[in-house]
């Protein structure tokens, strides 16, 4: 039985071929196996969960399916720190909504995984729970905030990762470690009971969503949550946008190559591609980040209370609060020295007054409209998911706007979803042109070494019944079409 499928382990609990004790077992051994080299599952509960086992309902549709929770739900008994030193010591008295929600269709908890401190880089460390690597590098990190998930999916310790996602915290680990992520949109459940880093920012709410191995698995759970239906239906037809560059950075040449790759596989499925140029992407990451550092970061700073933020966090936090008459001057002084793009960010962020916010608000409608337009004329949107492949150690701070592809869909409230489509190549660690830029250095730097990482595809829903149909039947047309090689589990 594959150690990571959903729907085999479900079918084999119910065929009575295997019992939740034994599946318990199998994910309980990769752990021992893959934590030193992981350290992802942070807080393991192997023991509660096998008296779980025992009363798990094998009629159940996600039947002894081995789960992780990312750090920021609540698992009764267990921690939610967020990584900052002052939170520990404070068990969950009950379970988070979505925890609830899983339970109840038969899965097994078995911990709380790894997150970034605070939630607020694609880079997971902190120092309660130390570092998490790369499930097929030490090198790398697996990225964030949902990390921690996206790294025990990858290494076969669990069938199911849940986490959540604001600004591509759950498709961009997935993107990193290459395994497929569904993030429904807003309405379906909502944060799913998660803590809110940010309680006074309202305009863009985080949103519960899953990792597994394969796009039938996210199906499986997307019914099993009543997400979409599993009704049979003709196929259809569906003409989509390509967006071959969609982001702030420039993407490297394997992250192209992917996409094209996506959009002649949903061809040879019968579907109509179309490459179109739309800058509305980056405006739209733009945007996000202006809204996110208007209040000049003073809710994320008041999570640490006493606590210092780790260095790449401080330093954010301090760019953040920076007051608005100061920025054009060190935009200058920023273009001087060639950092284009930190000068961009520099004025895009930042404390706003009320009307400067209200400016932004503004904006994203624009923005909603512009993809309203859109949807008359396509059903959905493949794009990249990061302009990067998976991240070095300590260099998330200085290219927080790579995963920038995946804000338009966090600012829209559009269901969005990653697949894996293939694996950089040899001849593809280089080609981006030298440059002063201090983003773009560590781009370039990103790209060394990357041989042999997984890239991933993004598909941003625009209509269906619902668009997260949308979102998994292009997926999974894509992943049964492309030929990525899946690592083998140390």
């Amino acid at each position: 039985m594959p150690r990571c499928s959903i729907g085999e382990i479900v079918r084999a609990v119910h065929d009575e071929t295997t019992s939740p004790q034994q599946v318990l077992s199998d994910s309980y051994q990769q752990f021992r196996k893959t934590h030193e080299w992981l350290n992802a599952l942070v807080q393991p509960q192997y023991e509660n969960a096998q008296e779980v086992c025992i009363n798990v309902d094998r009629e159940s549709s996600l039947s002894g399916v081995p789960t992780s929770i990312k750090e920021c739900f609540s698992v009764q008994g267990l921690q939610t720190t967020l990584g900052i030193p002052s939170r520990c010591g404070f068990v969950d008295t009950e379970d988070a909504s979505i925890v609830q929600q899983l339970k109840a269709c038969g899965v097994v908890v078995v911990g709380k995984s790894n997150v970034p401190q605070a939630m607020y880089l694609h880079e997971t460390t902190n120092p309660v729970w130390g570092q998490t690597n790369h499930p097929e590098t030490k090198t790398r990190g697996p990225g964030g905030s949902s990390g921690g998930d996206a790294a025990l999916v990858a290494a076969g310790v669990v069938s199911l990762g849940v986490g959540n996602d604001l600004a591509g915290s759950v498709r961009q680990p997935a993107h990193a470690c290459g395994v497929p992520s569904l993030l429904p949109s807003s309405g379906k459940l909502g944060r799913g009971g998660a803590f809110n880093s940010m309680p006074n920012f309202g305009v863009v709410s985080s949103r519960t969503g899953f990792l597994a191995s394969n796009v039938a698995d996210l199906k499986l759970v997307a019914d099993s949550l009543e997400l979409v239906t599993s009704r049979e239906e003709p196929f259809r037809s569906m003409k989509i946008a390509v967006w071959e560059d969609a982001g702030i950075i420039e993407p490297s040449p394997a992250i192209k190559r992917a996409v094209r790759e996506a959009s002649e596989a949903l061809v040879q499925a019968g579907h109509h591609v179309e490459f179109v140029q739309d800058e509305v992407a980056q405006d739209a990451a733009w945007v996000m980040f202006g809204l996110l550092s208007a209040d000049g970061g003073r809710d994320i700073e008041h999570l640490f209370g006493d606590d210092k933020p780790i260095p790449g966090i401080a330093k954010l936090l301090w760019i953040g609060g920076l007051p608005r008459w100061v920025r054009p001057f060190l935009a200058a002084f920023m273009r001087i020295i060639g950092n284009r793009i930190d000068a961009v960010a520099l004025m895009a962020t930042g404390p706003r007054s009320q009307k400067g916010f209200e400016e932004l608000v503004a904006r994203r409608e624009q923005i909603v409209k512009h993809m309203r337009d859109t949807a008359k004329e396509f059903d959905a949107i493949i794009c990249p998911v990061s302009s990067l492949p998976a991240l070095q150690h300590g260099t998330a701070a200085r290219v927080v706007a790579a995963a920038s592809p995946c804000l338009l869909a966090n600012l829209v409230d559009l269901p969005a979803g990653v697949v894996p489509v293939t694996r950089v190549r040899g001849d593809e660690q280089s080609g981006r042109a030298f440059s002063f830029d201090r983003v773009l250095r560590t781009a370039i730097q990103t790209d060394i070494e990357s041989v042999g990482l997984p890239v991933g595809v993004q598909v941003i829903g625009l209509n269906g019944d619902p668009a997260e149909r949308t979102v998994l039947d292009l997926m999974e047309a894509i992943e049964s079409r492309v030929n990525f090689s899946r690592w083998a589990h140390q």
